[in-house]
């Protein structure tokens, strides 16, 4: 039975996702810094690099091909990557911004690290291993508000740069997989708006029934996982599989 694979697997989707698949009985690796709460025969963990926006790449070989090495182990044929960011609570407050009198280099450089350069990071670590599995599914995890078609209200703007960025790289990755391996399929993934630390100070005044538990987004995604084949590679999806506009 082939295996799963969740990068930043201690956020509130990357857990549940991992649960999901574990009561289905499928192996899961964990990739996170941080540890499971819960314990299963069938979860492998492995931990994840504490990046600081500094590092080279290139120091990091050895992990990744440790890691590959447990993919292969275990036959992995599914990949999220769920490491995203929003905010910063605490005394050093970051917010998404209202207006563009309140972007700062802080608030856009630590927005582009956690959800542009770290999912690169990751695609190009394991890139011998995507462009070499057949029928191999990759899912992003982004952002609607990454459409620069769909953006009617403006604001956030380091979010939106980021996750627009992060749509344009997968999808130019994405042309680049086609010619090694045909049969992948490398996406990115709106999940909706979740019940999470992420979306905790923006859910107010939202329409009822479009917030949606973790473990409901994760069903959701699974069978997203699920249908992907390979003449999607590059498409932004929703959580429903329907394709959103760039």
């Amino acid at each position: 039975m082939s295996a799963v694979l969740i990068i930043g697997a201690s956020s509130a989707i990357g857990s549940a996702l991992a649960q999901h698949y574990l009561q289905q009985g499928k192996q899961v690796i964990w990739l996170s810094r941080f540890a499971a709460d819960f314990t299963d025969p069938k979860l492998c963990s492995i931990k994840a690099p504490d990046l600081n926006g500094q590092d080279e790449w290139a120091l990091h070989q050895d992990f990744f091909s440790s890691v590959i090495n447990t993919l292969q182990q275990h036959q992995v044929s599914v990949i999220f990557n769920c490491i995203g960011w929003l905010h910063q609570e605490g005394e050093f407050k970051l917010l998404p911004e209202k207006s563009l009198s309140q972007s700062s280099a802080l608030l856009l450089r630590k927005t582009f690290l956690l959800n542009l350069e770290l999912p690169v990071f990751y695609l190009q670590g394991l890139w011998p291993y995507v462009t070499k599995t057949p029928q191999l599914r990759y899912l992003q995890l982004s952002a609607k508000v990454g459409s620069i078609s769909d953006n009617q209200l403006g604001g956030w703007y380091s979010y939106r740069s980021a996750k627009a960025a992060l749509n344009q790289w997968i999808k130019t990755a994405s042309i680049e997989l086609k010619r090694s391996n045909k049969t992948a399929a490398l996406v990115t993934l709106h999940p909706g708006t979740t019940d999470s630390l992420l979306s905790a100070p923006f859910q107010r005044n939202l329409p009822q029934g479009q917030l949606r538990t973790p473990a409901e987004t994760a069903g959701y995604l699974a069978a997203v996982a699920q249908q992907l084949h390979s003449e999607q590679s590059g498409l932004l999806l929703n959580w429903d599989a329907k394709v959103l506009s760039f």
